[in-house]
Formats: C-alpha cells, structure tokens, sequence
C-alpha cells in the first residue's frame, strides 16, 4: 500500500520496539521486513539505505530515517506527542532518554558476560535512580508532562512492563507508577497491542540473539 509505514528491523524488540509502541499509540497501521541474513543487511548497505550503517531504519513519508531518537521525535512530532511547545519538548526528551538508558540495559543484557550480574546492576538502577523520579513526577498528575499524552508516557509504560518481566513486584513500592500503568493499559490502541497476536514482540531468545550475532558478526559475550 503506497505511503504505509515500512520498519526494517530483526523479528524481536530491540531499539525498534520503542518505536512499534509509539506507532501503534498514534494508530499508524506499519509492515515490517526483518532482517534475518548478513545478506540482505549487505544489501540495504549497498543501496545506501543505512546513513550510518546501522538498524532500526523506518520508511515513512518518503524518508529512509535511523537513528531511533530522531525516528521517535518525528513520530512524535507529526502525531501531536510531543508537548505544545519548547519547554514542554524538553521535559519530554529528559524522560524520553533516561527511560532509553534504562531499557538498552534490559536490552543488551542477554549479550553481557555476566547477566546475573548486569541483572542485579539494572534492578538497582532502576530503584534507586529511575523509578523515584517518575514517583514523584506523577503524584497528583495523570501524565508525564503538561497534562497530556506523550512519547514519554508511552515509553514509561514499555519500560515498567519490561521490568515486571524480569522483576515481579518491581513496583510495589511506587504506587503512582503503578497507577498510571494501569491508566495506559486502558488506552484502547495500547490494550490491543497487549493482546496476544498484535505486533508486539515477546522477550528476546536464543534464535533471536543468534540471528542478531549472525547479521552483524558478533561474537558473545559482550563486554
């Protein structure tokens, strides 16, 4: 279908998830190709598809773009989640990007040499740095900035529901973040997504992480 959504990723979450999240909140229909050889990464190098030789890469409006922050603050931008203005845009992106540090933690953790280890490492970070300050942010406000719906609520609620997955009751001690799950769970286009069959990816196995190492000829594990 001319001028549909196309993302070029792996068949898992990844730094493209972010972005399948915030599609779907802004009820934009996406087709995906995923990228399960070296060769057809070869070939989207060799059409000069990738700026900087790297995935996720998103076809929207007749752009090629990377880079996942630039590709979610144009999502963001072009479907009204992004604050009304300047300073609201601010507050958004401070949220957007701690939530983005914690999450490529989640992300790269099956990859590390010691994933008990950086387990241990993201389940303090994520208590002591991460989640007080979304606590308080949210006390006696429904959303993260400006009283409306953003990037950065919807990416809070990616990332707390993949921190119930490695850690249940996570958020026992921070009721407003809980609260406010449950308030996003019940967005009509988020709990669709929820559901089983959407396009939501489950968390990453072996023949993803294979399939990545494969692609890009790495080798396990990371330092």
């Amino acid at each position: 279908m001319a001028g549909r959504v196309m993302l070029y990723y792996f068949n898992g979450r990844g730094k493209m998830e972010s972005i399948r999240w915030l599609l779907t909140v802004a009820e934009v229909e996406f087709d995906e190709i995923y990228l399960t050889t070296r060769e057809q990464y070869e070939k989207l190098l060799s059409d000069e598809a990738l700026m900087f030789q790297q995935v996720p890469m998103v076809e929207i409006d007749g752009m090629k773009l990377i880079q996942t922050k630039a590709i979610l603050n144009y999502i963001a931008e072009k479907y009204n989640l992004h604050g009304k203005d300047l300073k609201d845009r601010v507050m958004i992106n401070m949220y957007s990007e701690g939530l983005m540090d914690l999450m490529e933690m989640i992300m790269i953790q099956p990859f590390v040499v010691d994933p008990k280890q950086k387990l241990d490492d993201i389940h303090s970070k994520a208590k002591e740095r991460y989640l007080p300050v979304f606590e308080k942010v949210l006390s006696g406000s429904i959303y993260l900035v400006g009283g409306r719906l953003s990037c950065a609520d919807v990416q809070l609620l990616e990332c707390t529901l993949m921190l119930e997955e490695k850690f249940a009751g996570i958020l026992a001690d921070f009721p407003n973040v809980k609260s406010f799950q449950g308030r996003m769970t019940q967005i009509p286009a988020i709990k669709r997504f929820l559901l089983p069959g959407s396009k939501r990816k489950p968390q990453p196995d072996a023949a993803y992480i294979k399939t990545v190492m494969e692609v890009f000829k790495i080798k396990l594990p990371l330092p």
